[in-house]
């Protein structure tokens, strides 16, 4: 395996995922690149196999999802076992997956995207360690465990103060200005939408996550996660619509979208938003889902 000169070490990558690129490409440089058996999976050749060159194997279309649980669960198992290089070759392999995840979800934010990126690198490294690997579909759980530690960075970045440079000073917090994901938190915050609603509109509508592949991985039957996404979204819609039409900016996200609940706002009265979300889940709540394929994503 080929090392780092001084030099290279000085120009190591600032963001974390290129960072870890670079390193696994350290892996396969050189005559004595990191490599796996095949004989141990199917679908492969049976023969040493560059784990870059296994990678790119498993990224093809004919390549079966039990080949990835395979190569996945003798990967963490080495990795749990030995750490270090296994560690980074679990990363490797699911670059092609984190990667354009991070983007996606800095894709709106513009500040320096490095702590978020870096927060979906931990959530999928806190995941190779408790992952069940007798479970079978590892690649979503690892996904999704990555994805959520890297959306709630992204929320908390958003809701916070802004750095004014060029000291440590800080103003107030932009508008969200209809970014979506800080309106789903703000639905969350004054009771329109519970924190399981607002992540399956997240992951289903805003990413590219399959209705049935969230259900599969919150343990929730597909009709059910179907009902609670449509009511959701109704609520979600209707307060939308009351807080457009309450505000005179006529922001996308209304008033409510942009402030707190404040303590002093509290009462046995229920809320404008609980009203919302009573009466649009009493006039949806026994409606059947649309039948059809067109109706399951």
């Amino acid at each position: 395996m080929a090392h780092l000169s001084a030099s290279e070490y000085a120009e190591w990558p600032a963001n974390p995922l290129d960072a870890a690129r670079a390193a696994f490409a350290w892996l396969t440089a050189g005559d004595h690149p990191v490599a796996l058996d095949g004989r141990l999976f199917d679908h492969v050749p049976k023969r040493e196999i560059p784990v870059d060159e296994l990678r790119d194997l498993l990224l093809q279309r004919d390549c079966p999802r039990r080949v990835w649980d395979q190569v996945w669960t003798h990967v963490i198992t080495r990795a749990r076992d030995e750490g270090g290089t296994w560690t980074i070759v679990a990363v490797g392999l699911a670059l092609p997956m984190l990667t354009p995840m991070a983007s996606r979800l800095t894709g709106r934010y513009a500040n320096d995207p490095s702590d978020i990126h870096a927060e979906v690198l931990r959530g999928f490294l806190d995941a190779l360690q408790t992952v069940d690997l007798g479970k079978g579909r590892i690649t979503i759980r690892l996904r999704w465990a990555a994805y959520r530690a890297g959306h709630r960075a992204l929320i908390a970045a958003l809701d916070g103060p802004t750095p004014k440079a060029p000291g440590f000073f800080s103003v107030e917090p932009k508008p969200p200005s209809g970014h979506p994901d800080l309106v789903l938190a703000r639905a969350v915050e004054v009771g329109v939408l519970t924190q399981t609603e607002a992540t399956v509109i997240s992951a289903t509508r805003l990413d590219d996550c399959l209705l049935h592949e969230w259900a599969w991985d919150h343990e929730i039957e597909f009709w059910a996660a179907y009902k609670m996404r449509k009511r959701a979204e109704r609520r979600l819609a209707a307060w939308l619509t009351e807080s457009v039409d309450g505000s005179a900016e006529g922001d996308p996200t209304g008033e409510q979208a942009t402030s707190r609940t404040s303590p002093s706002a509290a009462s046995d009265t229920p809320s404008r938003s609980q009203k919302v979300a009573k009466k649009v889940d009493g006039a949806v709540s026994n409606e059947p889902p649309n039948s059809g394929l067109q109706g399951c994503g």
